[in-house]
């Protein structure tokens, strides 16, 4: 049985999850809603954690079995012993909801043995769907698309974070025309599709914040790697990444490199 065959039921069921999950956020995005805080700059909003629910009983429906790691659960050691694993954030970019910037989306990924197979990322916004199926590619609304192939880096379009400090990206802006979007599953999505040329963050994120987006990225033909340069690995005891990195072959080793050195003024 091919890789195609065997994950396309999982694929469809994370698509569903995400639409489903997608049409919660929207009925809250611009209207009233409690916020909380898990800690300091984390909110959480009754959207994050309804969206959760859905996406929650919609896989798990389907999948009982599977392990399970959200941002929104309390995280069990059960997964670390599961093959398989859904890795999900319910909504990424939480600040930019609550700001009402359109920039937020919905993370889903199936992990086998600690490499994503299946990724979806939904920004119900623009009602714009990015899916990745393990050695099948990455589509746009089913449209096949393909990373940026610009191979330099001056002049590159590179897409940062809203809310980490402009200042920490002036190596970067001595070179490329930088661009801030909301969430960082988002912006892998969008240089997936090659509507920027790389994107990077200097700080540490979790699993459930890249896993959708590192397949995305990786099969329209990119590398993410963290702030060491090594590939990511999912479904860990630990599931902090110390700095993220995605673009295209060329660009990823100059990007990773000035991270790199960044990284280590810092320690």
């Amino acid at each position: 049985m091919s890789i195609q065959d065997h994950f396309s039921a999982e694929a469809e069921t994370a698509e569903e999850a995400a639409r489903e999950a997608g049409s919660v956020l929207m009925a809250f995005f611009g209207k009233s809603y409690r916020v909380e805080e898990k800690g300091k700059g984390n909110p959480v909003t009754t959207a994050d954690l309804e969206a959760n629910v859905k996406i929650r009983e919609t896989i798990l429906g389907c999948f009982p079995k599977d392990g399970w790691l959200s941002e929104e659960d309390k995280d069990s050691p059960e997964r670390l012993t599961a093959v398989r694993v859904w890795v999900v954030d319910p909504m990424d970019g939480t600040k930019e909801f609550i700001q009402g910037v359109p920039q937020f989306s919905v993370s889903i990924a199936l992990v086998v043995d600690g490499r994503p197979v299946v990724g979806v990322v939904y920004n119900p916004c623009e009602g714009n769907l990015f899916r990745a199926v393990a050695e099948r590619g990455t589509t746009l609304n089913d449209r096949p698309v393909r990373i940026s192939a610009r191979d330099d880096l001056q002049g590159a379009l590179l897409l940062i974070s809203r809310s980490e400090p402009r200042r920490k990206f002036q190596p970067f802006a001595e070179l490329c025309r930088l661009e801030p979007v909301g969430s960082i599953a988002y912006r892998l999505a969008l240089v997936a599709a090659g509507q920027g040329d790389g994107t990077l963050t200097l700080r540490s994120i979790r699993d459930w914040d890249v896993c959708a987006g590192e397949l995305i990225v990786r099969e329209a033909g990119g590398i993410v790697s963290d702030g060491s340069g090594q590939s990511l690995v999912f479904n860990q005891r630990d599931t902090l990444h110390r700095g993220i990195v995605a673009s295209n072959r060329i660009l990823s080793r100059r990007l990773q490199g000035i991270l790199a050195e960044i990284l280590a003024e810092r320690r």
